[in-house]
């Protein structure tokens, strides 16, 4: 399996990271509202309000800044500090979007840190468990496939 030998080729994470995180926090955005956008409890959807959140992939030096409107996931511009932070590698993020890890076990082992409101973290990653994805259907879609092979590559 791909997953438990994937490592980011240095020279990606070298490109990557100095990519600006715009571009790629409104891809990330645009991509997460298919999947999260109808399955957003009320509670959830008040308690994200204008909320800036990051995902920042460690082992690649990328960021995604975005937050909750009422019209779904938007890219953030702010520079300030986020809400809430979420970092992991790109491998665990892999393995957790697959739920071939816990996100629990990556936290208690440290693979996965959670930094500014823990609370809305705890209430996103028990939002996200409860979903029923299609994750064979997502793995294949186009952008994956292609990641996925240049990872293989690495």
């Amino acid at each position: 399996m791909i997953l438990t030998r994937f490592v980011v080729p240095a020279l990606l994470s070298r490109v990557v990271s100095r990519v600006p995180s715009y571009p790629g926090s409104l891809i990330f955005a645009s991509a997460i509202n298919p999947i999260l956008k109808g399955s957003m409890t009320e509670e959830m959807q008040a308690m994200l309000a204008g909320k800036l959140l990051r995902l920042s992939v460690t082992d690649m030096g990328l960021h995604f800044n975005f937050l909750w409107t009422s019209g779904g996931f938007v890219a953030g511009w702010h520079v300030e500090v986020p809400d809430l932070i979420i970092s992991a590698s790109a491998r665990d993020f892999l393995l957790m979007a697959s739920r071939r890890e816990d996100p629990d076990t990556l936290f208690f082992s440290r693979r996965l840190v959670m930094e500014g409101d823990t609370e809305l973290g705890v209430l996103l990653k028990n939002t996200v468990d409860a979903l029923e994805l299609d994750i064979p259907a997502l793995i294949k879609t186009a952008p994956v496939r292609a990641l996925s092979a240049l990872f293989r590559k690495g």
